[in-house]
């Protein structure tokens, strides 16, 4: 008979797992009891917030949930920042955390690694929280975990199994199966195709829940002849295509378009702030006739729509692609694409633009690349003004919970769940010094990750803001490390450049070639201060 924590690893590669990111300790060894033989691998991070992060990037690839296994209390607690970045941006993830013997919860006798309530802790980010008070309840636990990233927002899922439960005998247990998820709603599907078809300036809004369906997103917006603009984590669906707006629509110019439409198509995005209203001016954008599909009802509840739909994008899509007329319309969608890019590209202005241009030449030196992304220079002007080669290859945490550090680590987990891909990550110094010491989980694993260093000695954004606001710029310049001799402590490949858009694609095309890891540093300009 297999323990309770052989039961847990069986089971997760029974529902598709492939991967665990972890760092083993006492609370969780029973949870390790099934792992070495159970074919899944194993990628050991240096900190549990990277193993969070690591599991995000990893289901953000490879479109199955990131699975974490962590110790109870220090464990846990490092890892909700992760938890809470996933679920900023709905992406599916386990986190398997250890917990103290099942008596003495709540007792406060004051055991290793014990905190007042774990399991209250994690639910109050985690979207479900599981505890598994007896091995019968392993089974049903996974069902509703698992039940959460299929049906409805996905997001970030907690489950906790105490020291004493992990060890005990596991026999397994029929689980009920989960009925099957509801369709849209057909009258609100012919409400909007009908809609959609008297229109003669439509828009569509595309968000994250697009990103695995451009094929799709595509035939609809040529059916329609409809402007496509695109959030961050939608960019790359409509990579080069006429109909095509990467950009982001908290721009007036993107706004505009908006604004001129009879008619807006709403699809997989939350219309959250960081994208629509990212310059915080307390406004969303114009959204006239409104027509929305998102898989959450909560969601759905906050923005008034003409034509609110319950659904996953592409259901809603296929859909209306056979509702729809056959043939094309005609509404002017590629000019006023057209239109809406060239004014947003000059409304970011000329330091911006170069920063473009580099992202640009980058893409094009390694063509098909995931771009992770943290909060540094280059993202921030990406995901203002950016078209990425592959769909869901530009991601980052610059937007929804907004983490530093994020970058490193979830570029790793990206590599796991492509290895064939090469990964390109983009960290600034004060971001990279939130996790660097992750570099060498790619090191073990000889993943093939450039880590692009894009060195301005400093927060440069948080230094801009203070001085906008009239604030003397104080600890925005802290001193970065020697990052080649980072790279030497790491055993890998190092090389420097300018930040010229020529000069970093003929550096990235070089680390490009080689095997394994390794770092680019980008010297940028530094912060200068007004003086006072």
């Amino acid at each position: 008979m297999t323990s309770t924590g052989e039961a847990l690893v069986a089971a997760l590669k029974q529902r598709g797992a492939d991967t665990v990111f972890g760092i083993p300790g006492v609370h969780t060894v029973e949870l390790y009891r099934g792992l070495a033989h159970s074919g899944l691998r194993h990628v050991t991070p240096r900190h549990e917030q990277g193993a969070g992060f690591m599991a995000d990037g990893y289901a953000r690839v490879s479109g199955k949930p990131g699975v974490a296994f962590v110790i109870t209390g220090p464990g846990l607690t490092n890892t909700l920042t992760a938890m809470a970045q996933a679920r900023a941006d709905s992406v599916p993830m386990l986190v398997v955390s250890g917990a103290n013997r099942q008596a003495s919860l709540g007792r406060g006798f004051g055991h290793l690694h014990e905190l007042p309530d774990q399991h209250a802790l994690a639910s109050t980010v985690a979207l479900v929280s599981e505890h598994v008070a007896a091995p019968d309840d392993l089974l049903p636990a996974l069902e509703r975990v698992f039940a959460s990233f299929a049906d409805g927002r996905p997001g970030p899922a907690h489950i906790q199994i105490p020291l004493d439960v992990a060890g005990e005998p596991h026999e397994a247990a029929p689980v009920e199966s989960r009925p099957a998820r509801a369709g849209p709603d057909p009258a609100l599907l012919e409400q909007a195709a009908a809609r959609l078809a008297r229109c003669k300036r439509p828009v569509i809004l595309a968000g994250g829940g697009v990103r695995r369906d451009g094929a799709a997103l595509r035939a609809l917006a040529e059916r329609l002849d409809a402007p496509v603009v695109q959030t961050v984590n939608a960019r790359g669906v409509m990579f080069g295509h006429p109909l095509g707006v990467p950009a982001s629509p908290s721009l007036e110019a993107v706004r505009g378009l908006i604004a001129g439409a009879d008619a807006v198509l709403a699809l997989g995005t939350e219309l959250g702030p960081t994208d629509y209203d990212m310059y915080d001016t307390g406004r969303m954008p114009a959204l006239g006739a409104l027509i929305r599909a998102d898989v959450c009802p909560a969601q759905l509840s906050r923005h008034p729509a003409e034509v609110a739909i319950e659904a996953a994008a592409a259901t809603v899509i296929e859909a209306l692609l056979g509702l729809l007329p056959q043939n094309p319309a005609s509404h002017g969608g590629a000019g006023r694409a057209a239109q809406a890019r060239g004014a947003a590209l000059a409304e970011i202005g000329p330091e911006y633009r170069t920063l473009v241009a580099i992202l640009e030449a980058m893409r094009d030196a390694v063509p098909g690349a995931l771009m992770v992304g943290d909060s540094t220079q280059p993202v921030y002007a990406g995901n203002l003004y950016y078209d990425h080669d592959r769909a869901g290859g530009w991601f980052n945490a610059a937007t929804g919970y907004g983490a530093l550090g994020y970058a490193i680590p979830a570029a790793i987990g990206a590599s796991i769940a492509d290895p064939a891909a090469r990964v390109v990550c983009l960290a600034g110094d004060g971001g990279a010094q939130f996790s660097l010491p992750e570099v060498m989980a790619a090191v073990d694993e000889n993943l093939p990750v450039t880590f692009v260093i894009w060195n301005n000695c400093g927060y440069r954004e948080i230094a801009t803001s203070m001085q906008n606001a009239g604030v003397s710029v104080v600890g925005c310049d802290p001193t970065p490390p020697d990052f080649q001799a980072a790279a030497a402590s790491f055993g890998i490949p190092y090389s420097r450049c300018d930040a010229a858009p020529e000069a970093a694609a003929d550096a990235l095309a070089a680390a490009a070639r080689l095997d394994g890891p390794s770092i680019l540093e980008i010297t940028a300009p530094q912060f200068q201060p007004a003086k006072d």
